[in-house]
């Protein structure tokens, strides 16, 4: 008998289906986000990375252009097992030479390469406007801002997006999900924190003025808690997001680096499926604040894959990545991410939820925590390794990368 079916045996035991859970956890698609390749830079601007975020170290080969990055994704997305979707930023588009659009006047053409790419693979794509890293960022305000000029033209911007998302849509037929984050904020105690919140808002009323089908673009607002340079103060809060939802019907999306340190994203998503029809996530690791760490198989992670699994929710959470670090081999970054985030829902789906639930409402919680500590012990890394296997994409794969690094990266 094969590791994986004595592994197979010893789940059913406790009356899981191994076979099951394997079947589900190929079809749930993963977003994955493009700027770990190259920084969060993109094509259309050579501003700097700015507006209360920032991209730490300097590990050789990044991605410098769109066939560049493209070729990455590939690499990485061939080391990657599962359903896969694209996610963009709209800094990542694709002028033809002496061609140049600003974000305020950007058009789906400018993004025909990435739709060929994406049909090509068979995959979606989802997007985000880009409210940081350009000049009309005017003290660290976008969308807020008490210039009109510059609130104009960054409601320009969102606008166009709103188009270039049902683009993606229309051209891919997957559903797309449109992420609306700005930085903006201040450094220090504000005198008026209604004032940019009521400006904030009336910017998102202009953009959702566009006429779409919300069965084919979901909007989303993100919010977060502080940034570098907005310490004291973020306009978009969670509290101002939640709210702006609700009210309009949009979709909520979390990111478990953007609250307080002490917030667990993995114990919101039950109380925001109970109001939401869908919700969104990007999962990133958080180090003492925002630092979009690659992710790691750790408890958070898997908490929040527990949760979207306990509430048969795999149909109603859209699960986006977002992290981009610097310091370490980008290819690698990427694969050992979303993996985790594989991995993470494979031992979700490997729990027997309903007999863990069971145990709760009965108040055996001496029970409850027994087994939920068996399961850390059973032979999860075999079904791993077995759904690796029927993807056919190997088990380990930093030789792979790192030949890639030499005959490719280590040349650019």
């Amino acid at each position: 008998m094969n590791r994986y079916e004595s592994a197979k045996e010893m789940y059913a035991k406790y009356g899981v289906d191994t076979e099951r859970a394997l079947s589900i956890l190929k079809d749930i698609p993963i977003s994955v986000h493009c700027w770990q390749g190259d920084d969060v830079v993109g094509f259309d601007s050579k501003e700097a990375l700015s507006g209360g975020i920032q991209t730490t170290g300097n590990y050789p080969g990044k991605a410098t252009t769109p066939g560049q990055l493209m070729a990455d994704i590939d690499k990485a997305f061939s080391l990657i097992p599962g359903k896969k979707k694209l996610n963009l930023h709209a800094c990542y588009a694709i002028f033809n030479e002496g061609e140049h659009a600003d974000r305020d006047s950007l058009k789906p053409e400018h993004f025909a390469p990435w739709v060929k790419f994406a049909k090509e693979r068979n995959m979606g794509i989802d997007f985000n406007p880009t409210f940081f890293s350009h000049p009309m960022v005017k003290d660290n305000l976008t969308l807020s801002s008490p210039d009109e000029q510059v609130r104009t033209y960054w409601v320009n911007h969102g606008k166009a997006c709103l188009k270039i998302a049902e683009y993606f849509a229309n051209e891919t037929g997957v559903p797309c999900v449109m992420n609306i984050w700005i930085p903006d904020g201040y450094k220090d105690i504000p005198a008026d924190r209604f004032g940019p919140r009521f400006r904030f808002k009336k910017s998102l009323d202009e953009i959702l003025s566009v006429p779409y089908d919300n069965k084919k673009v979901y909007i989303t607002l993100e919010s977060k808690v502080f940034g570098i340079g907005l310490e004291s103060y973020t306009v978009g809060s969670a509290e101002f997001c939640m709210n702006y939802v609700a009210n309009k019907g949009i979709t909520p999306l979390m990111d478990n680096g953007h609250y307080h340190p002490t917030e667990l994203v993995s114990d919101k998503i039950s109380s925001m499926l109970l109001f939401n029809e869908k919700i969104a996530l990007h999962i990133t690791r958080a180090v003492r604040w925002d630092s979009d760490h690659v992710i790691l198989f750790d408890d958070e992670t898997r908490e929040i894959a527990k949760e979207i699994v306990a509430h048969n929710a795999l149909d109603r959470v859209f699960i986006a990545t977002d992290y981009f670090d610097a310091s370490i081999n980008r290819i690698s970054a990427w694969i050992t991410g979303i993996r985790n985030v594989g991995k993470a829902l494979l031992y979700a789906l490997l729990l027997p939820m309903d007999k863990m639930k069971a145990l709760q409402d009965n108040n055996q919680l001496t029970e409850l925590m027994v087994l939920s500590e068996e399961f850390k012990s059973l032979p999860f890394g075999d079904v791993w390794a077995e759904y690796l296997n029927r993807e056919n994409v190997l088990a380990d794969y930093l030789d792979e990368v790192k030949v890639y690094e030499q005959e490719v990266l280590s040349k650019r």
